[in-house]
């Protein structure tokens, strides 16, 4: 374990300071390593994550093919289980050994900078140890996913080779805005002069934001809808709901600009691993739906799996950020009876305050002690169970449920501040 992270992750775990006055500055000291790659940057509300797995497994085969070494890295946030799930080399989460290395060497590069960088945040922190380890990694790519927003976000020092703006919905708008057109905005704020900019299918009102800046700059404006479609998308893609068919038309447009498009590059869309996302284990459905927008495309998925209103029991725990009410007002018709967990996060609202959030959308909905109990009472063979509310109970429960996919045999909430 790191101290320097762990002592970040206890004290400001969560913070956010707008400006890339910090980030720059102590990547100045580092020797700027987010400029020794081809750095593909991924914005969005939903399915930023989805878009950089299946990103990571094209562009790796089409490295492999040329008989390069580790070509590929992959930053994502935040992670389900342990901190290693964030930064990906060759197609798996780095070990400890190499993280703990990569953050000594950041941290022994804060100390020596002035306090006001010292200051930095937890996100910050490991937006400069994704930069260095895969400076250090010499990757030919290196798949960046925004933390929050894009403007003001950490990772938007880099320099991108394209740019992707996935699906745009209302989340964050206490730091983003309360409208998706100022949201847009903010997302839009990832695009470089003449970098070529991919955007996923969106209302039309995002569309002319995001077209407006980039026309702005001078930066090369992509439709994914118009570039690709679902029927090239293989038909044993591993990603399973709607949403996420959407989000690979978006990824294979985006390789589609990148001139990585051909039978080889496709073929890995049936291998892609992006757990917690509409994932079925068993009689269960484990999904990261945390936002109104994630909770319409849970629905469809669920719609088109052909499951009959009434038949679901509901298991949810919600940070008090989120719009808990209109989450639950979307699932409600589905749900037959409701669980409600407090998830391992210090935001987390209690077991008994989301029971009443249920309760008030019209949930039959009783409070529980843990996510284990919440299991053993909604395990029912004749009924679907869906997990979702925070991608934080998503890791427990895929480890509850022996689905995690990197080892964790039992869930330690203590992981969550571990390298």
């Amino acid at each position: 374990m790191t101290p320097f992270l762990e002592e970040l992750a206890a004290r400001r775990r969560f913070g956010m300071k707008p400006g890339l006055e910090t980030i720059r500055a102590l990547c100045d000291a580092l020797g700027n390593p987010q400029c020794s790659f081809k750095a593909i940057h991924v914005a969005g509300t939903n399915g930023k994550g989805a878009v950089c797995a299946i990103l990571d497994a094209a562009l790796r085969e089409g490295i492999r093919d040329r008989g390069s070494g580790i070509g590929v890295g992959r930053y994502t946030s935040p992670h389900l289980v342990k901190i290693n799930e964030r930064f990906f080399l060759d197609g798996a989460p780095v070990d400890d050994e190499t993280l703990e290395g990569v953050a000594c060497k950041i941290a022994s590069s804060v100390s020596r900078l002035p306090s006001s960088v010292q200051d930095l945040t937890f996100f910050e922190a490991l937006t400069a140890v994704a930069f260095l380890l895969y400076a250090e990694a010499k990757v030919d790519y290196a798949i960046l996913e925004c933390g929050l927003g894009g403007r003001l976000d950490a990772t938007n020092i880099c320099e991108p080779k394209l740019c992707v703006i996935t699906k745009i919905g209302l989340d964050h708008c206490d730091w983003l805005g309360d409208t998706v057109e100022k949201i847009a905005a903010e997302k839009a704020g990832i695009i470089k002069p003449g970098v070529p900019v991919v955007l996923g299918r969106n209302e039309p009102s995002v569309r002319a934001v995001v077209e407006a800046r980039a026309k702005e700059v001078d930066a090369p404006f992509y439709y994914a809808p118009d570039l690709a479609s679902e029927s090239e998308i293989p038909a044993d893609f591993s990603l399973v709901g709607s949403f996420n068919r959407e989000n690979a038309v978006t990824a294979l447009a985006a390789l589609k600009v990148l001139e990585q498009s051909n039978s080889r590059t496709i073929e890995p869309f049936s291998r892609v691993i992006w757990p917690g996302r509409f994932q079925r284990i068993g009689n269960f459905i484990v999904d990261g739906a945390h936002n109104p927008p994630a909770a319409k495309a849970l629905v469809r998925a669920l719609e088109s799996e052909d499951v009959r209103r009434k038949t679901i029991d509901l298991v949810c725990g919600f940070c008090g950020d989120k719009d808990i009410g209109e989450v639950l007002s979307i699932l409600a018709p589905f749900v037959k009876k409701g669980y409600a967990v407090k998830t391992n996060n210090p935001r987390s609202l209690s077991a008994e305050e989301t029971a009443a959030k249920m309760r008030a959308a019209g949930i039959d909905a009783s409070p529980c002690g843990s996510l284990r109990e919440a299991i053993e009472h909604s395990n029912n063979p004749n009924t679907r169970t869906v997990v979702c509310g925070s991608l934080f109970l998503v890791g427990e429960a895929l480890v509850e449920l022996g689905a995690y996919p990197w080892g964790a045999s039992r869930f330690d909430p203590s992981e969550l501040l571990k390298v």
